[in-house]
């Protein structure tokens, strides 16, 4: 349509006859029904306006857009009369492509009857019916897609939800499982520490006074201890009184605790607000009761449990400690009973001392002696029995026995050893002992001595010099190969101090007998005659320098020989 076209609408008639063409010339362009329905209602409506207002001229155009091939069908409607400044009214519609074909264009009067137009119109609106039916089922389709689609994501946060609720519980029951095993891990840590901290003295007061330090305030407000069961109740709760009797733990509170293995009790009168958890300390009797006062409103199970079981290694270690304290005191009582009483000798001034280990079951097995001979000769001995203990105490004093027995049918230190050696060999196998024997003679300047493995004797001059009589010993007594011990002389001049001892005197386990042996040597040049002269002041002066400031492993013997002169020159 390469001219417009252009009608007068002054009427019904001229406006059905305008809206038949633009009908024709929108479906010629190919515009989509819907479009083509709007272009055209719109249309007549101004035209139905127009009408009302005087008339109007209509202008329909259908022109190609050059850019894209598409047809541009515009209508224009200028009112006859129009106000001053009024634009005319227009409308467009484009079709997807060029014209399907050239609509006539009338210049008469219309040439559709009206019963024609509105058969046409009627066309057009099944047609718009038909596309309005389709678009409603493809609505409906699209619904249904949505609504299954709503439905599947429905279900899929709902799986999302279990998911997530799954997932929380198995992260609420990982946390509560880790927080399990971290109160498992701690509670077993600490027992393992208390364990080792009650286990690691034998004295039964610093084992009572450990637990409080351990317990409180953790595990425990309070602790108590009593090691009486039958002491009076009135001085204890009545759940203590109980655990004693019963043997069994017993828990008193005011609500009922629940713990595994444990009795519960009324609230006691010495604690009404908090639990008291009274367990007691048995190994083969009842020794007491660890007596605890929760440190909340309440013992918590697991807690308990370990408190159980700390008890129970505390009433074990305190059994240790008081067979220890027994044992120690036995062997102590036996070693003592079996050393020599000093007897006077004539020209010698003798000094001994005795000091038991201060730690472990290290007493027995050391022991002096001093004795005369049928001759007038007096022999002195130093000696040390291995092993430590009752067995050791027995064995020493066996030693000690057939010692002075061989001495009484000879008077060499060699020969004695050596009958020793022989007799140990034979009835204590594997039991080996060290000793020195020495002999004076009254008038005799000269000492015979000879040792069996023994530390070596120490001698100090009257002018202060000091000697260390190291001279190799023989093997020790009970070693089991054949043997033939040696004597030695040395001369001691009247005002001279020989010194005989064991090793707990002189070693120390980080440093060895040597630096001890020279320690004694210089404690010996130190003392001034004045102090020698007071043999056991010098015995306590030793001992002060070399060990009252440490405690001992081992026990100590210490014998000190002094040759001394009368006023008139001859020995004493």
């Amino acid at each position: 349509m390469n001219q417009p076209y252009v009608r007068k609408i002054t009427s019904a008639a001229d406006a059905l006859s305008a809206r038949v063409l633009a009908a024709r010339l929108t479906a010629a362009a190919g515009a989509p029904a819907v479009e083509q329905a709007r272009f055209l209602t719109t249309l007549t409506a101004r035209m139905r306006e127009s009408l009302g207002r005087g008339g109007a001229e209509l202008t329909l155009t259908a022109r190609p857009s050059a850019a894209d091939g598409t047809t541009l069908v515009r209508a224009v409607v200028a009112p006859v009369c129009a106000e001053p400044g009024q634009t005319p009214w227009q409308l467009t519609l484009t079709g997807p492509g060029p014209l399907t074909c050239e609509p006539p264009q009338p210049e008469g009067p219309p040439d559709t009857t009206p019963a024609e137009a509105v058969l046409a119109a009627d066309e057009e609106t099944a047609a718009l019916l038909r596309q309005l039916d389709e678009t409603e089922e493809q609505l409906r389709l699209h619904r249904e897609e949505l609504h299954q689609t709503n439905q599947g994501v429905l279900a899929l946060h709902a799986e999302l939800d279990a998911a997530a609720r799954t997932q929380r519980e198995l992260l609420e029951a990982e946390r509560a499982a880790r927080g399990e095993a971290e109160k498992a891990r701690r509670l077993l840590t600490f027992l393992a520490d208390a364990s080792a901290a009650v286990t690691a003295s034998l004295d039964q007061e610093a084992i009572l006074r450990c637990l409080p330090q351990l317990l409180v305030p953790e595990y425990a407000s309070h602790v108590w201890l009593f090691d009486e069961p039958d002491a009076p109740a009135a001085t204890h709760s009545a759940a203590a009184v109980t655990a004693a009797r019963c043997d069994r733990p017993q828990h008193a509170g005011p609500r009922p605790g629940g713990l595994p293995g444990v009795d519960d009790l009324p609230p006691s009168a010495l604690s009404p607000d908090r639990p008291l958890l009274c367990i007691p300390l048995t190994v083969r009797h009842t020794s007491g009761v660890l007596t605890l006062t929760a440190p909340g409103d309440r013992f918590d199970a697991d807690t308990s449990v370990m408190l159980v079981e700390l008890a129970r290694r505390t009433a074990i270690a305190l059994d240790n400690a008081r067979r220890y304290e027994q044992h120690r005191d036995t062997a102590e009582a036996l070693q003592r009973a079996q050393l020599t009483d000093l007897p006077a000798a004539e020209g010698l001034h003798l000094a001994a001392r005795y000091l038991p280990a201060t730690r472990g079951l290290n007493i027995g097995g050391d022991w002096y002696d001093a004795f005369p001979q049928p001759d007038g000769s007096l022999l002195t001995v130093v000696g040390d029995v291995t092993g430590h203990g009752l067995r050791a105490a027995v064995i020493m004093g066996q030693l000690r026995t057939a010692l002075r027995a061989y001495a009484i049918e000879d008077d060499s230190p060699a020969r004695i050893l050596t009958r020793l050696h022989r007799m140990l060999c034979h009835q204590q196998p594997n039991l080996y002992a060290t000793a020195v024997i020495a002999r004076f003679r009254p008038g005799d300047p000269h000492v015979v001595w000879a040792a069996a493995g023994h530390p070596p004797a120490v001698v100090r001059a009257p002018g202060g010099s000091v000697r260390v009589l190291d001279t190799r010993p023989g093997v020790m007594l009970g070693v089991p190969l054949p043997f033939e011990y040696e004597d030695h002389t040395v001369e001691l001049p009247p005002d001279s101090t020989l010194v005989l001892y064991t090793d707990g005197l002189v070693e120390r386990r980080s440093q060895g007998i040597d630096p001890g042996v020279e320690l004694l040597g210089q404690t010996l040049a130190a003392l001034g005659d004045s102090d020698l002269a007071d043999l056991d002041g010098c015995a306590e002066s030793l001992l002060k320098s070399l060990v009252h400031d440490s405690e001992r492993d081992d026990d100590v013997c210490l014998l000190l020989c002094r040759p001394v002169r009368t006023p008139d020159g001859e020995p004493e």
